[in-house]
């Protein structure tokens, strides 16, 4: 650890690891998927507008969506149901690529996270949840691992014990808790995968989105 902390002392988000996150701090992943029963049972009626254009959106990327590029995958289908969702009420909004960072024990994370919903006019101010990374199926990146970097970053920053965010890999959308324990240990959570190319799995994405504004950011439904 002590050889770790000369060597690494400021670690980007890009370029964090598995391995780097269990030096900094002390972090499981467990498999529970009962975690999510709450967030995923939201009371969310999807109107004819909506499912107008989720049908659009498969029917226009299904047969090119896996061959995305990141950029290409954000403008044709993440960026349009982002929009939708509407992700901007009373001093939060939707931020991309904004720089966040945070000193945990004694290691400087920092990045531009793909997405973020946060408090804050002309920067973000208080990180509520993420969507990390636009990266296409053939990706050999771990979103996984940014993800986390960048929630134990948010929840430093929040002084919060709770987090959730989203990554996506191709047409696969998973969800993910971090909750800090008294221990001051870490332990992770990470949904069953939705295909977003098949319309009920996606209506799901939609309604675990339109969530996040109710049960973690307060919006009144």
């Amino acid at each position: 650890m002590e050889n770790f902390k000369l060597k690494k002392t400021e670690i980007s988000f890009n370029n964090i690891n598995y391995q780097d996150i269990k030096k900094i701090v002390d972090i499981k992943k467990k498999n529970n998927f009962s975690k999510f029963d709450k967030w995923f049972s939201y009371n969310y009626e999807i109107n004819k507008e909506e499912n107008f254009l989720m049908l659009n959106l498969i029917k226009n990327n299904n047969l090119y969506l896996k061959s995305f590029n990141e950029e290409q995958l954000k403008a044709c289908f993440i960026i349009p149901i982002l929009f939708k969702v509407n992700f901007i009420f009373d001093d939060i909004r939707d931020w991309y690529e904004y720089s966040i960072s945070a000193k945990i024990n004694d290691v400087l994370l920092k990045g531009k996270p793909d997405f973020m919903l946060a408090k804050g006019d002309k920067f973000p101010e208080n990180p509520y949840f993420f969507i990390q990374e636009f990266k296409r199926s053939q990706s050999l990146s771990d979103p996984e691992d940014q993800l986390i970097a960048e929630m134990l970053v948010a929840m430093k920053i929040n002084k919060s014990n709770i987090l959730h965010a989203c990554y996506i890999i191709g047409q696969h959308w998973f969800f993910v808790i971090l909750e800090k324990l008294k221990s001051e240990s870490y332990e992770y959570f990470v949904s069953e995968s939705f295909d977003c190319l098949k319309i009920k799995e996606l209506k799901q994405i939609y309604i675990n989105l339109q969530a996040v504004k109710v049960l973690f950011c307060n919006k009144k439904s």
